[in-house]
Parts: structure tokens; sequence; C-alpha cells
């Protein structure tokens, strides 16, 4: 059975990893920023000319299945590590931005 994570133990983790290699100073707002675009980038590569077919079936393949988990991956440690440094709760910006979705785009 896998261990399950938290939001604040893989934080937790992501912070304790970059200190222990004295990374901290590099992990400014605008480094993490550009970092997450570069690694969203890196994901958008995997589905570049798949036709929306090919694209719904890529979880299919072992090979570009790991492709895809790993940029999950990435994606996500960036933009937990950017919210660390600027003391935002990506659960609560998220609820919030539904909530604001939810009047904005109400329901016909």
């Amino acid at each position: 059975m896998t261990e399950r994570h938290t939001l604040e133990s893989l934080q937790r983790r992501l912070e304790e990893f970059a200190a222990a290699r004295r990374w901290q100073p590099f992990h400014t707002p605008k480094n993490l920023a550009a970092a997450l675009s570069v690694e969203a980038g890196e994901l958008l590569e995997v589905f570049q000319w798949l036709t929306p077919e090919q694209a719904a079936g890529v979880m299919a393949d072992p090979d570009t299945a790991h492709r895809v988990r790993d940029e999950v991956a990435d994606v996500l440690a960036y933009l937990l590590q950017f919210c660390s440094v600027l003391k935002v709760d990506p659960l609560d910006a998220l609820a919030a931005k539904i909530d604001r979705n939810e009047l904005r785009f109400p329901l016909e």
C-alpha cells in the first residue's frame, strides 16, 4: 500500500531538499515562476502535435505516461515552492478562485 502524502508534508520535503543543497537564494518568486512556466511547457511538449484522440490516450503508453507523471510532479513541485516562498496557501487560493468563478459564471 502506498503512503498518502499531504500538501504540507510535500512542501516541507521540498523546503528541506532545497535547504540541504543551499538553493534558497535562487528560490525567488521570479525564478520559481519562471521554472514553473518552463515545466508547464515541458508538460505541453508531451502533447504537441497529437490529435485530440491521441492526447486522450496518452497514458496508455507506459513511457509517455511516465513522462506525463514526471512533468506533473515538476509543475506541482515548483508551484508548491512558489507558494511557500510567498506564503500562499494553494488550497485556500483555489477554493477562493472557485467561489469567484461560481459567481462569475452562474448556471443558466
